[in-house]
């Protein structure tokens, strides 16, 4: 049966709204319990190449699921280097009649996480959402899915067969880049702590394609802040950055804190690491330094928040966003400016914020963690999901030590348009 493509509903503009949040509530998705297919073999280590060369710092991407090597692309997941479509299909159950509507719900994601996405990719992607008019019904009630976070393979295929099965009349899936499942959330077996993505081994068919993931919403309304881009970072291939304690009790956000989406939705700096921007494609190879010493390298590094909109001050957003220094096999110190500007407007603590990546620790397993410039010291604790980790950066004026690396960063300055001046010394 042929099918006409879905009409995109008007977006209304959603008020501000303020979102408490909840005690040690999903600050991100639960581990994937689904091998993604995400192997490659491991290459030789480059040649040496010049001091100002970002290529000899480019982590080979690992077995690791979500690895955060860059090297490689991994063709299994979608890339946001263009215009990506995302179709959302609301489904309802026989047990609850919905208390809101598709167009209610799509105003609680959209347009917020286009816009996300847009500024941290610098104008470079844009995901466009194509949401269904009405409810689509699924043929069983809620409450015998068993939905929960960690949810049974069993009763999670159930669901995802039921809600392919449901849709398929009214969905062409072959047009779309990114499917989000939206469940009622006032359903009685609905439970919004299960909202993740799911990695599909062997993959749903529907329309002559192949889907191998989902985004599985079941979000309260209004949802948690930035949820569904959290979510969708997942479907390119970002990983998880928040430590979950093996109790489900303690503190999720010792990896990270507030600085990045993949640890915290809840964060006051959410924008996207340096390092996955230039993992996703939306940094060039000149936007990023490799250090490797002797002499100190004097550089200037713009906000990685800072994009296109600021073209007259900062060159188009095209200058050095991250520098690199290689520590292992598979691991580097990342360098970059963060300031209140693009998605950090919120943040904390301005200054350049120093990382490890580790391309071989899997998603939730720390492949990136934070380094605190001011060990002693917290700050924002009335709104920091980690106030540890608030006051990380390095600031005008200080230098830190890299703790067991011969590594080190001055802050020397700032530039009248807000970038700062650094020197990063290696031995």
């Amino acid at each position: 049966m042929s099918r006409e493509p879905l009409p995109e509903v008007p977006l209304p503009r959603p008020f501000p709204r303020t979102f408490a949040r909840p005690p040690l509530r999903s600050t991100a998705a639960v581990f994937t319990t689904m091998a993604a297919l995400a192997a490659t073999s491991l290459v030789t280590a480059p040649s040496v190449a010049g001091p100002f060369s970002s290529a000899p710092c480019t982590l080979e991407r690992t077995e690791a699921h979500h690895s955060e090597g860059l090297d490689t692309w991994n063709t299994a997941y979608p890339r946001p280097a263009r215009a990506l479509d995302a179709v959302m299909i609301f489904l309802s159950f026989p047990d609850a009649p919905p208390l809101t509507t598709p167009a209610q719900l799509t105003a609680d994601h959209f347009p917020a996480t286009t816009r996300f996405f847009e500024r941290a990719s610098y104008g470079r992607f844009t995901l466009r959402p194509h949401p269904l008019r009405d409810w689509i019904r699924m043929p069983r009630p809620s409450t015998s899915y068993a939905i929960q976070r960690d949810w049974s393979a069993a009763d999670r295929g159930a669901y995802l067969r039921d809600a392919l099965a449901a849709a398929d009349g009214q969905v062409d899936f072959s047009r779309y880049d990114v499917v989000y499942f939206v469940a009622d959330p006032d359903a009685p077996g609905v439970d919004s702590d299960a909202t993740k993505v799911v990695n599909l081994d062997v993959p749903l068919r529907a329309d002559r394609t192949d889907i191998r993931r989902v985004v599985t919403v079941f979000e309260k309304h209004p949802p948690d802040r930035l949820v569904l881009a959290h979510e969708t970072g997942h479907v390119f291939d970002l990983p998880d950055l928040y430590h979950r304690p093996v109790d489900g009790k303690g503190d999720w956000d010792t990896y990270v804190g507030d600085w990045d989406l993949m640890g915290s939705q809840f964060g006051l700096a959410p924008e996207l690491f340096a390092w996955h921007k230039w993992k996703l494609g939306w940094l060039e190879r000149r936007q990023v330094v490799c250090v490797r010493g002797p002499e100190p390298a004097r550089l200037t590094l713009e906000p990685v928040g800072a994009g296109p909109d600021r073209a007259g001050v900062l060159g188009l957003g095209r200058g050095t966003r991250l520098a690199v220094v290689r520590t292992g096999t598979d691991s580097v110190l990342a360098f970059e400016a963060r300031g209140a500007v693009g998605n950090d407007t919120a943040v904390c603590r301005q200054g350049v914020l120093v990382y490890r990546v580790h391309s071989g620790a899997a998603s939730g397993g720390g492949p990136i963690q934070v380094l605190d410039a001011h060990p002693r010291t917290e700050a924002c604790w009335e709104n920091s999901v980690y106030p540890p980790l608030a006051d990380a950066p390095v600031e005008p004026g200080e230098t830190f030590k890299v703790p067991d690396e011969d590594v080190r960063v001055k802050v020397t300055g700032r530039t009248t348009t807000g970038a700062w001046n650094v020197e990063i010394t290696v031995g």
